[in-house]
């Protein structure tokens, strides 16, 4: 328990000293004992930067937002503190505040603040914020920040939204954007996939049938009528192969790509 403004000035010279040794626990610890015991002694106000970014090291996240706060009402390090606040907002799990202090940060950067707005649309994703998210992973790829990764990311907020086009789309402009990310070309290779698998199946299908009604003994394969079912399943074989095509191009160690490609290419020949 500090008992004078003596102690308290010493208190913060041992909590600089543990600050500078990355000693945050004590630093924090002798930095909060001290200010809550002031007396008469006069402080610099941006102190309490240091202090919150303690706080913040120290996994004291609440006590760190208290004086991160305090620094920003005092104009120290305001764009450090709204960073070091959505750090610790994170870390609390309240997304939507986390958010706010990330656009706060990137607002008030004189460096542009590209990780900021990453980082919040990382944490907008983790809290569903999935709007919000999709539209700062877009910030981030035009600023060219983690462009790549935050391409991909907005691709899968728009799966798990359920928006299939938008999906789509979005690994395709990633892939023309940047042709040598994996993630992309194989998130891209897989829609593709599913589109050649469920063309096949449809050429299967029509095809199955017209065998039936030639089993049924309702139709010859030499009937103009069978001939024609043949082509319709062709058709869908055709189209099937073209995508998956793309498939075997975007990404030559899908199995399955190859194996529905052989499939169509043996079925075209029927």
């Amino acid at each position: 328990m500090l008992v004078n403004g003596q102690d308290a000035a010493e208190k913060i010279n041992q909590a600089n000293e543990a600050l500078t040794s990355q000693d945050y626990a004590t630093a924090f610890e002798l930095y909060d004992e001290a200010m809550k015991n002031l007396g008469d002694v006069q402080v610099d106000e941006s102190i309490n930067f240091n202090i919150g970014y303690a706080g913040y090291k120290a996994g004291r996240f609440s006590d760190a937002i208290v004086y991160l706060d305090k620094a920003i009402e005092v104009g120290a390090n305001v764009s450090k503190a709204w960073e070091y606040k959505a750090i610790c907002f994170n870390e609390l799990e309240d997304y939507a505040r986390a958010v706010e202090s990330f656009e706060k940060a990137a607002e008030t950067s004189e460096e542009g603040g590209e990780s900021s707005i990453y980082n919040g649309a990382i944490a907008a994703y983790k809290g569903n914020m999935l709007e919000k998210a999709a539209e700062l992973f877009s910030q981030s790829v035009a600023s060219g920040y983690k462009a790549e990764t935050a391409q991909y990311y907005k691709a899968v907020v728009y799966n798990k939204q359920g928006n299939e086009a938008a999906y789509k789309q979005t690994l395709i402009e990633g892939v023309e954007k940047f042709p040598g990310d994996e993630r992309l070309s194989q998130a891209l290779a897989k829609e593709y996939v599913s589109e050649g698998n469920d063309l096949y199946k449809k050429g299967v299908a029509v095809l199955n049938a017209a065998n039936q009604k030639v089993n049924d003994g309702t139709l010859k394969t030499t009937d103009a009528a069978y001939t024609a079912e043949v082509e319709k399943a062709k058709t869908e074989f055709k189209a099937a192969a073209d995508i998956l095509e793309k498939a075997v191009q975007l990404d030559a160690s899908n199995k399955n790509a190859k194996l529905l490609l052989d499939a169509c290419q043996q079925s075209l020949t029927i």
